[in-house]
């Protein structure tokens, strides 16, 4: 049985250095780890870190919304 606590989205960004927005951003356009309790998004930190490790947070690997920009 998993005993690891569940975290707030504060708490995420707390953990990774960023701002709570962007722990938002990451979970709806690059599938950051969480589980929805209620009204509210919880996060396990060992998830988190495996997401990390994996790319996920790489700038590259953005969703279909990222746009580019040509330079004129």
């Amino acid at each position: 049985m998993n005993s690891e606590p569940w975290v707030t989205a504060e708490d995420v960004a707390q953990h990774l250095g960023v701002a709570k927005d962007t722990v938002y951003r990451w979970r709806e356009r690059k599938a950051l780890p969480a589980h929805r309790v209620g009204r509210l998004w919880k996060f396990q930190l060992s998830e988190v870190d495996d997401w990390v490790r994996s790319g996920g947070a790489d700038e590259e690997s953005t969703g279909p919304d990222k746009k580019e920009f040509s330079r004129r």
